[in-house]
């Protein structure tokens, strides 16, 4: 299992627009995340700013590219382009963040 966490950013005044399409996530968005691997997925917001943590299997590689590949992905993405302003860095990639400290 890798723990990983990546930020991006919300378009000006889309916070709680954000947060009321998370409060209708889709069964099937719920049923794919899982079966890539990917559990324990949380969501944090400070102003626009978006910090996204999960623990994924075998590591986050695998699992956010099952995830990538999958349909619902396809719609959930295209559902929030008005909402999310920066997704991924210049290189395409998630703005992954580094992992300096861990308590169990």
């Amino acid at each position: 299992m890798e723990r990983c966490c990546f930020t991006f950013t919300l378009r000006p005044g889309m916070e709680e627009e954000y947060r009321r399409r998370h409060d209708e996530i889709w069964p099937e968005m719920v049923s794919a995340l899982k079966a890539s691997g990917i559990s324990n997925y949380t969501l944090f917001r400070r102003g626009r700013e978006v910090y996204a943590y999960a623990e994924c299997e075998p590591d986050a590689a695998t699992a956010f590219g099952r995830m990538g590949e999958t349909d619902v992905n396809r719609r959930w993405s295209e559902w929030f382009e008005d909402v999310i302003e920066q997704l991924s860095g210049d290189d395409g990639e998630l703005r992954w963040a580094e992992q300096v400290w861990h308590l169990d």
